[in-house]
């Protein structure tokens, strides 16, 4: 039997049961399968022999070799580590005083008629060098929270969970939010959300495809999501069943039992057989998937044989007690017997909102989830309309026709789960006894900010990944300091708390519930500055426990990170609001939160702006000093010490730096929009990430810009050379050879100029103009030809509006 620590998951999975009993003999769930490169080519040797399987994307040279995700429970940190992380805040700080009076200062002192342009060349670059320097003081102080967070973590133990939900009575529903996505990954979501060890779980799928496509190969992608929660409940019904009738079989043989009878050996057999069979299934399971990519790798190592490696483990613990003839107690008996029914116990439904003209049909994920929290905790009733279906709440005891009534169940915790992540297998167990732990009653969100899957295939995959893996120490550090912001590809949630923060509108006669904000493209980070305006707290689980998909191409990145980079200005008005708020009611607002919050949505704009001046400007080299440098040592040496311990390169420092660099025009787009936002009060379009086994192309003027940059750090070495200026010809020479390289490892040259002659025609062509027809006031139709239902509930003859877009009269920018 194999057996393997629950804090770690490194090995990769047995390829069959009898594989996984050799290993448990062999001990401590010694695997000898292939890993790295090896790894890599029995998978793509797999993928082509299943039958029907896509095409495994091509990996390249200098993607990722290793598969094996990291450890649950972060290593604890040394006490050198954390001595080290003060030194370098200490060290930042000083050296960018140090700056300012040996270089700035000095400078105006010695050159009091140095001029107007000198004066302003020195302001403006004291002016970046300071943003930069805080930002990077920032990361070394949320790094720190980390390290302390690692530290002083204990994990709870099994026996504890166990005890804790034995007779728990609370219900949690998941909410996958999905649009267009491939029913492959959807189903990966559904399954590891399903897999939660929690006694009371419903998961539904949001699907927010329009209900009646008429392209044939897109009703087929979605006709096949729509059946994937039901074949995903039918699957479970086996093992559900199972484990159900041996639990009533123990608490029949227990309540048959004389009272204070001694706990007996004989309970442990069939105790064994349940978990036995329970760990079958799932390795059987696990034995039929298609291992296309490394993130079906994921879904097999870590979810499915992940959880069956955990039941080994329990089935060898009683073998060992049945030898030693010491007996748990019933309690203890029960208990394990409850944690398989609550694995298998899951119900699943799908849930379309454009089904219903009384929904909002906002094209964005926060309105798809607003619109089926608004519905729970109630009955409604299904009544077609001239504009369709729309539904009317139910009165108590108020009866009618099964097929016309939706009873949505109302659950104290919500789930929200992107259609593109994965949870390890005890997510909701464990996060939510923290919500229930005494102290936490005001945390109205906790979550494990996401990982990334490893083995990337592709070299900007890989470091993109790695961007990822840095981003959740930073949000697990800025949890110690309560600045915790909700990253929403997945999170536990009090419903409570967002009925705290609801905003109810009424929209052509329909009530619209609006509890998570669409304002902006980054509606987590938004409702988390709602939810503490409102007195409500978040924390950061200081574990690994789920894992999102990260864009394989530079297209798809592009819209992902053109999307962060999006809405953080706007908010900031919010913030200021919740803080003024929260020092009336005399709470105590500590400075490193403030600051922490401030550089988490503002980082990006003047980071964008403060390399475009250093990139563009040819700035004095009387300001340039090695202090600078000094200064900027700390974050660098920090973030490759970081890098390292999440299972990257020390050099990845460098391939980050020119990652960003061609990201840059990316970025300075997104700050851009919200500028635009802000003056004109326009939403912004939500445009989802593409998930697509092919390559995404990315808009020709994001690819034109990092070859110009290239092109003018290498003339700006030049006329730096000949001018002598030697600070500033070194930073032009790193900047264009490392931009260059980007460009070749993450757009690539070939891909580059198709995307490049894309943008030329798509700039050259020119749709054709469609003479507006002036419509008729009245439609002139016989008594034959009227559609009276129409009239009757508009109460208009013009009959060509759609309610669905009077409905949703804020969606002024409907595309995805």
């Amino acid at each position: 039997m194999s057996r393997s620590s629950d804090a770690t998951e490194s090995a990769p999975r047995p390829r069959s049961r009898a594989d996984a009993e050799a290993a448990g003999a062999a001990g401590a769930g010694a695997t000898a399968v292939p890993s790295g490169v090896a790894a890599a080519a029995v998978l793509e040797q797999a993928a082509a022999a299943a039958p029907g399987a896509a095409p495994a994307r091509r990996r390249q040279w200098g993607a990722e070799r290793r598969s094996e995700p990291l450890s649950i429970v972060h290593p604890t940190p040394s006490s050198r580590k954390i001595a080290l992380g003060r030194i370098g805040i200490v060290v930042t700080v000083l050296a960018w005083l140090t700056y300012i009076v040996t270089t700035i200062l000095r400078q105006f002192a010695n050159n009091p008629n140095a001029g107007f342009r000198f004066q302003i060349e020195a302001t403006s670059y004291l002016i970046v060098v300071t943003f930069l320097t805080f930002s990077a003081l920032m990361y070394l102080l949320a790094r720190q929270g980390a390290l302390y967070r690692f530290r002083d973590h204990r994990r709870v133990p099994r026996g504890e969970l166990d005890r804790h939900f034995a007779h728990h009575e609370e219900g949690i529903t998941v909410l996958v939010p999905s649009y267009a996505e491939e029913p492959a990954v959807v189903r990966a979501t559904l399954w590891s959300a399903a897999l939660q060890e929690f006694p009371n779980i419903r998961v539904v799928l949001l699907l927010d495809d329009p209900p009646h496509p008429k392209d044939p190969v897109i009703r087929e992608r979605l006709d096949t999501t729509r059946a994937l929660s039901f074949e995903i409940e039918s699957a479970l019904l086996e093992p559900s069943t199972r484990a159900t009738a041996a639990l009533a079989a123990f608490e029949a043989d227990l309540a048959a039992r004389d009272t204070g009878t001694p706990p007996s050996c004989d309970d442990l057999p069939p105790l064994i057989a349940a978990y036995e069979a329970a760990a079958v299934w799932l390795e059987d399971m696990a034995d039929a998937e298609t291992v296309g990519d490394h993130v079906d790798e994921f879904f097999v190592d870590l979810v499915l044989m992940g959880l069956a490696r955990e039941l080994r483990l329990t089935i060898y613990a009683l073998d060992a007690a049945l030898v030693q003839e010491q007996c748990p107690e019933p309690d203890r008996i029960r208990e394990l017997y409850v944690r398989l029914v609550r694995i298998f116990n899951t119900r699943l439904e799908t849930f379309e909102r454009k089904a219903f003209a009384s929904l909002s049909h906002e094209a964005n994920k926060a309105m798809n989830l607003n619109a089926y929290i608004s519905l729970m905790g109630q009955r409604w009733r299904k009544e077609q309309v001239a504009t369709g279906t729309v539904l009317r709440p139910l009165a108590d005891g108020e009866g009618g026709d099964d097929d016309d009534i939706l009873d949505v169940t109302d659950s104290t915790y919500l789930l929200t789960l992107d259609a593109d992540s994965l949870l390890l297998r005890d997510y909701c167990l464990r996060l939510v006894h923290l919500l229930e732990s005494p102290g936490n009653e005001r945390i109205a969100v906790t979550q494990t900010p996401y990982s990334s899957f490893r083995g990337a295939p592709t070299r900007i995959e890989r470091v993109a990944g790695a961007t990822t893996d840095i981003q959740h120490i930073l949000h697990q550090g800025m949890s110690y300091y309560g600045s915790t912001f909700w990253v929403g590809a997945n999170a536990v949630i009090r419903k409570q708390a967002v009925e705290d923060i609801v905003e109810v509108e009424n929209v052509g006669g329909f009530e619209i519930k609006t509890y998570i904000q669409d304002r902006t493209v980054i509606e987590d980070t938004e409702s988390s500055v709602d939810l503490g305006t409102h007195g409500w707290t978040l924390m950061n689980y200081p574990e690994r426990l789920s894992y999102s998909a990260t864009p394989p191409d530079f297209g798809s990145l592009v819209v992902q990170r053109r999307r962060w980079a999006n809405g953080g200005l706007l908010i900031l008005p919010k913030l200021w609001n919740q803080l003024r708020r929260r020092r009336h009611l005399r709470e105590q607002v500590l400075a490193r939160e403030v600051l922490l919050r401030v550089n988490y949505m503002a980082s990006i704009a003047w980071a964008s702006f403060g390399l475009l001046f250093l990139l563009a400007y040819p700035y004095d080299s009387r300001l340039l000093s090695p202090v600078v440098f000094l200064a900027a040592a700390p974050y660098f040496l920090a973030m490759g010490s970081d890098l390292r311990d999440c299972g990257h390169r020390f050099s990845d420092i460098f391939r980050i730096y020119g990652f960003n660099l061609v990201l840059l025009p990316v970025n300075l787009a997104g700050v851009l929009k919200s500028i635009q936002q802000a003056f004109t009060g326009e939403k912004i379009p939500f445009v989802r990430t593409p998930k697509v086994k092919d390559r995404t192309a990315a808009p020709g003027l994001y690819v034109v810009i990092p070859y110009l940059i290239v092109a003018f750090s290498l003339l700006t070495l030049a006329r730096d050379v000949l001018d002598q200026n030697w600070g500033n010809a070194v930073f032009a020479g790193l900047n264009a050879v490392l931009a260059a390289g980007a460009i070749r490892a993450y757009i690539g040259i070939k891909n580059s100029l198709v995307d490049m002659w894309l943008g030329v025609l798509n700039w050259l062509y020119v749709a054709p103009r469609t003479k507006k027809v002036e419509e008729s006031k009245v439609v002139p139709k016989t008594a034959a030809e009227a559609d009276w239902s129409s009239i009757l509930y508009h109460g208009d003859r013009r009959l060509n509006r759609d309610l669905r877009s009077g409905n949703d009269r804020r969606r002024r920018a409907g595309v995805r």
